[in-house]
């Protein structure tokens, strides 16, 4: 009697192991698609990130007005974000009024690895982030980008990837900037904040620009 008692719990709990089983590889199957597969398995992606090309502007700003009220000194200004082929093409243009005359401007700097890329050469996303007035804390900062979103400026770079793997691309693109290291394996060499700051002057635009090592640094030109 206890062999059979034995015999049909544990019989109970291998049908209740596969059942769990089952349910759980449903589920796998469902969710089961991850950003490192995506980056080590998608050629696709690996065709769209070689496909990026050296980037020089990204961007620029321009003093639209300078006044005082209630005793406090406030910019408004213009920031154009320019298309990552085109720095004539505009992606995103929108005016800001901020307390003071200096400026944040604050990006995210994804750099993959030379190793990621058939030609050795290392690609990086610029993904700008915010606005802030050096009396703002940064987390009160205008957005330019929507942290998870497919940015403007990089619309139509992963056309080729169903749309929920491109989702999942953008969103753990901009969650890196809270775990830098996580991805460091699968050809994402680098995830770190560029934040330049600037005192504004009418009759000048400033033009952002990236050096060789992934930093942003602004331009100074003649508004003519």
């Amino acid at each position: 009697m206890k062999s059979f008692t034995a015999r049909l719990f544990w019989g109970g709990v291998a049908v209740a192991v596969i059942a769990v089983g089952g349910v759980l590889g449903v589920a796998f199957l469902k969710t089961g698609l991850t950003i490192q597969a995506l980056l080590t398995e998608n050629k696709d992606l690996k065709q769209a990130i070689e496909n990026l090309t050296g980037e020089e502007q990204i961007g620029y700003a321009k003093v639209i007005a300078q006044m005082q009220q209630g005793g406090k000194d406030y910019t408004l200004l213009k920031f154009v974000e320019t298309a990552r082929n085109d720095p004539l093409d505009i992606v995103f243009e929108s005016e800001f009024t901020l307390e003071g005359d200096i400026v944040h401007f604050d990006a995210l700097i994804v750099k993959f690895s030379d190793e990621f890329v058939r030609d050795g050469k290392g690609r990086s996303l610029y993904l700008w982030r915010r606005i802030y007035g050096e009396h703002m804390a940064p987390s009160d900062g205008f957005p330019i980008e929507v942290h998870g979103r497919e940015p403007e400026r990089y619309r139509g770079l992963l056309a080729q990837l169903p749309v929920k793997k491109r989702e999942l691309f953008w969103s753990e693109i901009w969650d890196l900037a809270h775990d830098k290291r996580r991805l460091s394996e699968y050809g994402i060499e680098a995830v770190f904040g560029s934040s330049v700051y600037t005192e504004l002057r009418p009759g000048l635009i400033y033009i952002f620009k990236i050096s060789a090592t992934g930093q942003v640094y602004p331009e100074v030109i003649p508004d003519l």
